[in-house]
């Protein structure tokens, strides 16, 4: 409120000075006036309302958040469906921008960093704790990191998303646009109608080849073990064979060595003893080694059928996993930091610890053009089917190039795109950005990429990630899940840059 007595003195003045002093102080006045409600509105943006389209709304494929309006939209495959206001990360507690996808889902979820509190129908984004949320909402950034919504408009919505939907956090407001560009997935409809047959078909001779495999090594380690039992007999028969041609020799200069008739008799008789000895060790020598030959032969075949079971075993479960994964969407990430692409899909395999496990197994080099110029930051995802394949948009969220240029610069190699696209599905997606993937992407994550010039306080002020388990080249293992995982997956810590407050890691091949 303006001192009154102030006020008092400024009127005086002006009558003493007259017009032009009115002008001035009428023009300061209008001048702060302006500078406070710029002020406020860069504090404070208009508030937003709930609103739902005037139409019947299909499953929500991404959510994008403005942190600049303070306001998350929803969008199907044919437009957006839902808008809230939101609160997010307030100064020095940013909310992260950059491009991420919902982990894990809990309905009645309470933080174990701030004090247990209430954080009621919550979708995961960051295992280190960004998410969005019901909460209290004052009309501007007030959070610690994450996202929060109406508490009615978060319950209405959490039936409704599934582990995986894209969520996009802009410093500004962004919106999906439709899109064509021949460098896009373009499946192919028979692969995709014979998909599902031959992933059952794949998955039965899977199934028969790890029963087989099972049996053969049963049948070697059998065979293996009677091989020992019958090596330790032969050893003892070759012991006694020996000291019994000993005993025979023995009886010869005994028999040599006699003086007298009594004395060649008794050496007589042991030399003859000592023959028939050493004769009935022999044959039993001979019919053992003949007999342990034929058992070690037979235990090489065993092991050998068992080493080709087992190769076998292992090429069908990795044929069975392709084309189980050729069901589910797949998400690409092309990162000009690493000159890297990268291949996601989820196993929808529950970890104990939340969540469900991604598979990473294609991670290769990719060639893009002018990699030291900027590309900018943009998700293009296949939203529906159409005559052509796939109906696409295209969302950017930091500027570069544009989206087309982007795309222009990126050679997919052959082969991924032969693995992928034939079956692309909707909701697969192409992200292509300057940023490399984040220190939080692991087993249990899509893709997590933030902007580096952008504030992150809520993000490198929570505790990263503890070390975890990577997968191995052979992803589905013994038992469905693991033959495949190696301690740290931060396998290259050597190689560590910091960028914007953000640790990343070059990522081998094979990952998780």
């Amino acid at each position: 409120m303006v001192n009154r007595f102030t006020a008092a003195q400024s009127t005086v003045a002006m009558r003493r000075r007259g017009p032009p002093a009115i002008v001035t102080l009428a023009a300061m006045a209008a001048l702060t006036a302006l500078i406070a409600d710029a002020a406020a509105g860069q504090a404070r943006p208009a508030p937003q309302t709930e609103a739902t389209a005037p139409r019947d709304a299909g499953e929500p494929i991404m959510a994008i958040v403005s942190i600049k309006s303070q306001q998350v939209t929803f969008y199907d495959a044919d437009g957006w469906i839902l808008r809230a206001p939101v609160s997010t990360g307030t100064t020095g507690r940013e909310t992260p921008a950059g491009v991420f996808a919902v982990l894990e889902r809990d309905k009645d979820h309470h933080s174990s960093l701030y004090d247990d509190a209430w954080m009621p129908n919550m979708q995961r984004i960051t295992w280190n704790g960004i998410a969005l949320h019901g909460g209290p909402l004052p009309g501007y950034a007030a959070s610690h990191g994450c996202v929060r919504m109406p508490y009615g408009f978060a319950e209405k919505l959490f039936e409704r998303t599934r582990i995986g939907m894209r969520v996009i956090i802009s410093p500004n407001d962004a919106e999906p646009v439709e899109f064509s560009h021949k460098a896009l997935f373009v499946p192919n409809r028979e692969a995709i109608a014979a998909a599902p047959a031959k992933a059952e078909a794949l998955a039965r001779e899977a199934a028969e080849a790890a029963k087989t495999a099972d049996e053969a090594k049963k049948a070697a380690a059998s065979a293996t073990r009677e091989t020992a039992s019958l090596t330790s007999s032969l050893r003892k028969l070759e012991w006694l064979k020996t000291r019994a041609d000993a005993e025979l020799a023995y009886a010869d200069k005994a028999l040599a060595a006699a003086k007298t008739d009594e004395a060649r008799a008794r050496a007589e008789d042991l030399k003859q003893k000592a023959a028939a000895k050493s004769a009935d060790l022999g044959t039993q020598l001979g019919t053992a080694k003949a007999d342990a030959k034929s058992k070690l032969d037979t235990a090489a075949a065993a092991n050998e059928t068992a080493k080709a079971t087992q190769t076998r075993k292992a090429d069908t479960a990795k044929a069975a996993s392709e084309a189980k994964l050729a069901l589910e969407p797949a998400s690409m990430f092309i990162s000009r930091a690493t000159q890297k692409l990268y291949v996601r899909r989820n196993t929808h395999k529950q970890w104990p610890d939340g969540g469900e496990v991604f598979d990473a197994t294609i991670e290769v080099p990719v060639t893009i053009r002018n990699p030291d110029k900027r590309i900018g930051t943009h998700v293009f995802t296949a939203v529906a089917r159409n005559d052509a394949g796939l109906r696409w948009t295209a969302v950017t969220i930091d500027n570069g190039d544009d989206a087309k240029n982007a795309l222009d610069r990126i050679t997919i190699p052959q082969d991924v795109l032969d693995r992928i696209a034939p079956t692309a599905l909707p909701r697969s997606s192409i992200v292509i950005s300057d940023e490399p993937l984040s220190g939080e992407t692991n087993y249990r994550t899509e893709f997590v990429a933030v902007l580096n010039n952008q504030p992150q306080g809520g993000f490198v002020t929570r505790r990263p990630t503890a070390d975890i388990a990577v997968a191995s080249g052979n992803f589905w293992g013994d038992d469905g899940l693991g033959s495949l995982f190696q301690p740290n997956w931060n396998s290259q810590t050597g190689n560590t840059r910091r960028r914007g407050g953000q640790y990343y890691y070059q990522v081998q091949r094979g990952w998780w």
